[in-house]
């Protein structure tokens, strides 16, 4: 794709928002909130109905997490300065990092979804003229086949997803060293844990998707706002993200403190 049709859609995307953009990130967001709602009340306050509804809804939260990181890497396209947007949410990422070991140690992260983002942004931002060079259609097959042969780093190998053909050495699960890059022992803990692999492929294989949407040209029923509670809740996507588990902390809190009193 020429310079000229990247900064045509980049001009458009400023001045036509993109709604359903937003309304799909604000869906997974909704979706991420209430599951780390059912993680709090299971695992921190106790509640065993949340637990159940936790184990219910485990199955599906990657589909949310990936919707999430798809979108931002359509986002990542229509955006500028991702170096800087990468080293700004890195920041806000490693803030929430230290907070969490420190204050909430039960619910430590120590490379969540957003330090996963800031890695694929600054490495866009650092990489910025090398995606021009791969068709995209080409880009988005190899991000896709890149995730499946690389979803087995957890079981120590690479292969079709759960099935392996290149085995791992042993030696890299020994170490919590590499954990960003998804190599940990059986001590390494993360309540949000989403390493380089096999994730960054989503967001990679949605910046060639938004790549391939921009040469077809966007259809402009795309552009209208359908839900705009989930619109507004994408747009604001960081900042709920940030504050959700303080709030969902408070809330419980406050609500026990209620019925203690009352009993």
């Amino acid at each position: 794709m020429s310079e000229a049709a990247i900064t045509s859609v980049k001009l458009t995307a400023t001045k036509n928002r993109i709604h359903i953009l937003d309304e799909v990130r604000g869906f997974a967001i909704v979706c991420m909130v209430v599951y780390h709602m059912l993680y709090s009340l299971a695992y921190v306050f106790g509640y065993a109905s949340a637990e159940k509804l936790l184990l219910f809804f485990m199955p599906i939260e990657p589909v949310f997490a990936a919707l999430f990181i798809f979108i931002s890497g359509i986002c990542t396209v229509l955006s500028r300065s991702n170096l800087k947007r990468g080293l700004i949410l890195a920041a806000v990422a490693l803030g929430i990092n230290v907070f969490t070991v420190i204050f909430i140690p039960s619910l430590s992260i120590l490379f969540g979804i957003l330090n996963l983002l800031s890695f694929c942004m600054i490495f866009s931002g650092l990489l910025d003229k090398l995606p021009k060079h791969i068709p995209p259609a080409a880009g988005l097959v190899l991000s896709i086949a890149m995730f499946i042969f690389t979803w087995g780093i957890r079981c120590g190998h690479f292969g079709l997803f759960y099935k392996p053909i290149i085995k791992l050495p042993y030696s890299l699960y020994q170490t919590n060293v590499l954990f960003p890059i998804g190599f940990h022992n059986t001590d390494f803990f993360s309540s949000d844990y989403f390493p380089i692999l096999p994730w960054s492929f989503v967001f990679f294989a949605g910046a060639f998707f938004a790549k391939i949407m921009s040469e077809k040209r966007i259809p402009q029923g795309i552009y209208k706002s359908r839900v705009p509670f989930l619109s507004q809740v994408g747009k604001r996507s960081l900042i709920i993200y940030v504050l959700h588990q303080p709030v969902i902390f408070a809330l419980v809190c406050c609500i026990q403190w209620i019925f203690k009193i009352l009993r």
